[in-house]
C-alpha cells in the first residue's frame, strides 16, 4: 500500500466512539522508528523506575518515622488536606506503589532525558489500539506487540473478576479511549464510570483515572479509599500524592540523600537515573547562610533567578503536583522563550506559592529535531516534517510484593513542529506508535 493508503486505513480503524474527546492528530503512515539501542534501554527502563518508586516510598516512611532528613515528608506533604496525609501514611497502603508507570521522554542531541514521571497517564487506550492497528501492516515491528498494552492493563489487576474504571470529569477526554479498553478485555469484566458509581463489591478491582488534587470534584473518591483501607477492593493507583509530585527528581538529585539512594537503588540504577533525568531543584524559599550557595546555579537566593538573562535562562519551572496546573502544558514556564517580565512573574509566583503548590526548577535539554512524515487527507499527499519528539512508554507492574515485574506494553510517539519548545498532544503534533 501506498503512504497515504496505509494512513487512511489507520484513519478508517478509529473506533466510532473516538479515542480523545474532541481532539485530533496528524497520521504517520508507518510506526515511529526507533534505533535498536534505544528501543531496548528504553524496554528494560521499566525496572530501574519501579525501584525508584518503591524507594520514594519507603524514603517517605523512613521521613515520618525520623529515621531520613523529616523535610523530605514536609515536602511532599505541602499543600495536602490532612485526610490524604492520613491515607498515604496508611498501613493499608504501606509498600503500595503505582502499577501503571509513564516517564515523559525528550530525544536529545545526546541521548535522550525523562522529563517527569506520570502516575495517573492518558494515552493508554490510545497507545493500545495504535499497537493493535499498525501491527497489521506488513515489516510492522511495534514495540509491545499488538496485544500488549491490552494485556499488560489487564495484568495489573491480578485475579480480579470485574474491574471499575472511574474517570473524574476532569479526566473526561480520556474516557473514549477508557471504554474502548475496556471493550478488548477477555478475562475480567471491564466498566468505565463517572464519579457517581458506587455500586462496588468485595473482590473488585479500581482503577484511579482522576488525580488526587480534583477529590471534591469526585464523588465517590471516599467510598473507594474506605473499601481500599479495608481490604475489600483493589485500587491503584493508591492514594499517594507524592507519586504526583514532580519534586521526587529534586530529592533524587538532592546531595543529602546520596547515601539513602545508593543503598535502595543500587550504584548501577542510581547512575543510570542520574544520567536521564535533568538536575532538578525544589524551589524552597527558606534563606540559605550568608555562605551558602544553590549547587550547580551558582545562586544565593532563588530571587536570583529573575536577574538571569534570557541566555542563562536555559531552565524549566513547573508546579511539582497536587494542582489543575501540573498536568499538560500548564503551569510550565520556559525561562529562555519568556520575556523578562513573564519570567519574573513566574519566579515571583513560585517562590510565594511554596506553602500551597511548590514549584521545581529543571536543567532544559533542548529536544533534537527528527525527520518524520505524515499524510494530508485533505490533499492526499505526504507532507516531510521535522520536528521534536516525546516518547510515552507504558510499563504495567503484574504480581504482588518482591515478586512484582514491569512490561512494556508500548511506546506512544508524539512529535511536534520544529519550532514547538514545549511538546504535547496538539492537534497539530504526530502521534504514533514506536518500532
Amino acid at each position: 500500500m501506498s503512504p497515504q493508503e496505509t494512513a487512511t486505513s489507520v484513519r478508517n480503524a478509529l473506533p466510532s466512539g473516538g479515542l480523545f474527546a474532541g481532539l485530533h492528530w496528524r497520521t504517520l503512515p508507518t510506526p515511529f522508528a526507533l534505533e535498536k539501542d534505544l528501543a531496548k534501554d528504553i524496554e528494560t527502563l521499566g525496572r530501574v523506575l519501579l525501584q525508584f518508586y518503591r524507594a520514594v516510598n519507603l524514603l517517605y516512611r523512613k521521613s515520618v518515622e525520623g529515621k531520613q532528613p523529616e523535610w523530605v515528608a514536609r515536602w511532599l506533604d505541602l499543600g495536602k488536606p490532612a485526610e490524604l496525609i492520613e491515607l498515604q501514611r496508611s498501613q493499608a497502603f504501606k509498600n503500595d506503589v503505582p502499577r501503571v508507570i509513564r516517564p515523559d521522554i525528550l530525544l536529545t542531541e545526546n541521548g535522550y532525558c525523562i522529563t517527569e514521571l506520570d502516575s495517573v497517564p492518558g494515552g493508554i487506550g490510545l497507545t493500545a489500539w495504535f499497537n493493535r492497528t499498525y501491527s497489521q501492516f506488513e515489516g510492522a515491528q511495534v514495540i509491545g506487540g499488538a496485544e500488549g498494552m491490552i494485556k499488560g492493563f489487564e495484568g495489573v489487576f491480578g485475579n480480579a473478576k470485574t474491574v471499575h474504571i472511574i474517570v473524574s470529569e476532569e479526566a473526561a477526554t480520556y474516557r473514549p479511549e477508557m471504554e474502548w479498553m475496556a471493550q478488548q478485555m477477555k478475562g475480567a469484566e471491564f466498566k468505565v464510570h463517572d464519579s457517581g458509581f458506587k455500586d462496588f463489591k468485595e473482590g473488585d478491582a479500581v482503577y484511579r483515572f482522576f488525580e488526587l488534587f480534583d477529590l471534591a470534584n469526585v464523588a465517590n473518591a471516599k467510598k473507594i479509599f474506605a473499601m481500599a483501607s479495608e481490604g475489600k477492593i483493589k485500587l491503584t493507583p493508591p492514594p499517594k500524592p507524592m507519586f504526583e509530585e514532580k519534586m521526587l527528581f529534586a530529592l533524587l538529585w538532592n546531595w543529602n540523600l546520596r547515601d539513602f539512594w545508593r543503598q535502595e537503588l543500587g550504584e548501577s540504577f542510581f547512575a543510570r537515573l542520574k544520567k536521564v533525568i535533568p538536575y532538578t531543584w525544589l524551589l524552597d524559599p527558606t534563606p540559605l547562610p550568608p555562605h551558602g550557595a544553590l549547587p550547580g546555579l551558582n545562586l544565593t537566593d532563588w530571587g536570583q533567578l529573575k536577574s538571569l538573562s534570557q541566555k542563562e535562562r536555559d531552565l524549566i519551572l513547573k508546579i511539582s503536583g497536587f494542582s489543575e496546573k501540573a498536568w499538560g502544558a500548564r503551569g510550565v514556564f520556559l525561562g529562555s522563550d519568556l520575556p523578562q517580565a513573564e519570567w519574573v512573574t513566574a519566579v515571583d509566583e513560585a517562590i510565594s506559592g511554596f506553602e500551597k503548590s511548590p514549584y521545581v526548577l529543571q536543567r532544559y535539554e533542548k529536544p533534537k529535531l527528527v525527520e518524520t512524515s505524515w499524510v494530508d487527507f485533505e490533499k492526499n499527499e505526504t507532507v516531510p516534517m521535522k520536528g521534536r519528539a516525546r516518547l510515552s512508554p507504558y510499563y504495567f507492574v503484574a504480581g504482588e510484593g518482591d515478586a512484582a515485574r514491569p512490561q512494556i506494553g508500548g511506546i506512544l510517539a508524539t512529535i511536534a513542529s520544529a519550532d514547538k519548545k514545549i511538546i504535547h498532544g496538539m492537534s497539530e503534533a504526530v502521534l504514533a506508535p514506536c518500532a
